[in-house]
């Protein structure tokens, strides 16, 4: 190799110069100015991270020699520019690139909202303040007491005033610890609390609704404190090259078992595997449930063991023969065991309080099929279940039953510009013979179905009372006379349903939303009621249920969601078969509701 020379003179070879030798590495350079002395110089301006990033939990491990570089190890912190490009100091609530940091502000990047790690490089924390508050005014066919005990003297009709009030506060304070890659794999492992505070107030105008107690009076207030979720997920393998992967999760957790949540919604203690399959096109989920008893008037879980096991499998294909169309295969097991319980209020709850109420045990085995998703511009959503298994003791029918009934369900909606027409129909079967040993109503096990109008629906979000049971639970569309839907079994012999529904969302603006629906309600039998109310002749029309309501997104996120809706139900020959009075008719029943939420 010839030699060189260099300004002094000496004789120099390419090998011996680091500079010229294109094998040299970085670390060779750092190695020449770490012999170096650290050359005089000022701290540059740190760039400030965009929205509010925290200290960093990464330990440097480099020390910075020279003003031309700086070393910052954490990569999720690197610095950008500050820019106020309209001058106005980054206003709260104004969208503007570069945002400056604010801990209180939920709407920019922030460390406590999983945006920055808090230890290292893969570890997270998401903390999310909640607030929910329920303001609904009613009228619901309301049973006096017994003559003695009526509000009002010469007080003679079996139904008294409808008029409620109902309101309810939820505050609830989420913590969830992940680490992982926050955006591009599953988590590694997570850890999530979830306590909730709830304030209920209850107000009728007839004794002995809000206690069997007649002293009680008309208004009931309560609280209940409870730790909602609380659960530990952790990664079990990781299979393919597209993140493929296997989870558990132990704990008390927040799952729906279909699209629609027609079987069963919950927020329960659960031993649940999942994970996905061919690059995230199938997804899976084995499940197994050990339900708690929820508290009577919050609806939120205690720690008192319900006696109930619930067993689900599910396994969802998308793209399943049409692009964009998922279909799902799901299996339920349900298994209730006989108990004896009066819920907080003083009301029988398990067994139902009818016929030959005796603690029984239900076991039932739901098979299911469903599929939801779009074909070129038409929207669909099917579901369809059947369901096997043994009541021990019916307390209706006031024996032993086989249970075989099933339930249909499908909804086929067309979107034009701004409109969405939307049709669905919903059949749940009905038992035809009380006294035959084979129950033949479809009943859930604790739904929560989001269709036909879902919460804004007269008929699904009103407890409608029947005789010590109701005819409809809240938040439900089966007419299945159970006691309570949280707190009462599953019951196999009630009338069944078909419901036919017409439905139109305007989306006015982007943070407003109109949904309207119509929904014609029928009983599919009627002799599980003629036998309970001893009338001869109940026909199966109920009404029809008109509901019109609003969402309103001012920020056009989850942060502030306003929702309200008036609905009515007016009814049909069937439900004034059953609510008629002595002198004049049923009339129609109206209900409005507000809910407003609160996210940090």
């Amino acid at each position: 190799m010839a030699a060189k020379q260099d300004a002094t003179g000496a004789k120099t070879t390419d090998e011996n110069n680091p500079l010229r030798d294109p094998d040299a590495k970085t670390y060779q350079m750092r190695d020449l100015l770490a012999d170096e002395p650290p050359e005089p110089w000022v701290l540059p301006f740190r760039e400030p991270t965009i929205g509010y990033a925290g200290r960093s939990g990464v330990t440097p491990t480099e020390r910075q020699r020279s003003s031309h570089f700086v070393p910052v190890e954490d990569r999720w912190r690197l610095g950008f520019p500050a820019w106020d490009r309209d001058g106005r100091g980054h206003p709260v609530g104004k969208d503007a690139p570069y945002t400056p940091g604010r801990w209180f502000d939920p709407y920019n990047q922030s460390v406590i909202k999983g945006d920055y790690p808090i230890v290292g490089q893969h570890t997270f924390m998401t903390l999310t303040a909640s607030s929910e508050s329920i303001l609904e005014g009613r009228q619901i066919p309301t049973g006096t007491t017994a003559f003695e005990s009526t509000r009002d003297s010469h007080q003679e009709e079996f139904f008294g005033k409808p008029n409620q009030f109902l309101q309810i506060q939820n505050t609830s304070l989420s913590f969830n610890l992940l680490h992982g890659d926050a955006a591009f794999k599953p988590a590694d492992w997570q850890i999530r609390l979830t306590p909730v505070f709830n304030d209920n107030y209850l107000a009728v105008q007839e004794l002995g609704i809000v206690s069997p107690n007649v002293l009680n009076g008309t208004t009931r207030s309560r609280t209940f404190v409870a730790l909602q979720e609380y659960f530990f997920e952790s990664k079990i393998a990781d299979y393919g090259p597209n993140y493929d992967f296997a989870s558990a999760r132990v704990g008390s957790q927040a799952f729906t078992s279909d699209f629609r949540g027609f079987v069963f919604s919950d927020v329960n203690r659960m031993v649940r595997l999942f994970g996905t399959r061919l690059s995230n096109r199938d997804q899976f989920n084995l499940i197994w449930v050990d339900q708690t008893e929820k508290d009577t008037n919050s609806f939120l879980n205690t720690f008192q063991d319900r006696h109930q096991n619930t067993t689900i499998a599910n396994y969802y294909r998308q793209d399943f023969i049409f692009p964009g169309y998922t279909t799902q295969l799901s299996l339920h097991y349900n298994r209730d065991g006989p108990s004896f319980k009066f819920d907080n209020n003083g009301f029988l709850a398990r067994p139902d309080p009818v016929g030959v109420y005796s603690p029984h045990q239900v076991r039932a085995c739901y098979f299911g099929w469903a599929g939801d998703g779009h074909i070129n511009r038409f929207n669909l959503t099917h579901q369809f279940y059947y369901v096997t298994g043994h009541d021990t003791l019916n307390p209706l029918a006031g024996k032993p039953q086989l249970i075989d009934a099933y339930m249909a369900a499908a909804e086929l909606s067309y979107d034009s510009d701004w409109v969405r027409y939307r049709t669905s129909f919903f059949f749940a079967s009905g038992d035809g013979n009380p006294s035959d040993g084979k129950a033949q109503g479809f009943d859930s096990i604790l739904d929560n179905p989001q269709f036909a109008g879902g919460q804004f629906s007269y008929w699904q979000r009103q407890t409608i009372p029947l005789q010590g049971v109701n005819l409809v639970n809240r938040m439900s569309l089966v007419p299945d006379l159970r006691s309570s839907k949280f707190q009462g079994q599953s019951n196999f012999v009630n009338p069944g349903l078909y419901l036919f529904n017409l439905g139109v969302d305007f989306d006015l603006t982007p943070k407003l939303k109109l949904i309207n629906n119509c929904n014609f309600l029928w009983f599919d039998r009627t002799q599980v009621l003629q036998q309970f109310v001893f009338l001869n002749t109940v026909h199966k029309q109920i009404g029809e249920d008109l509901s019109s309501g609003l969402e309103y997104r001012p920020f056009l996120d989850n942060n502030v969601v306003i929702i309200g809706g008036v609905s009515g139900l007016l009814p049909g020959r069937g439900f004034n078969d059953l609510y008629t009075p002595l002198n004049g008719h049923v009339s129609a029943l109206f209900a409005g509701f507000m809910n407003i939420t609160l996210t940090f």
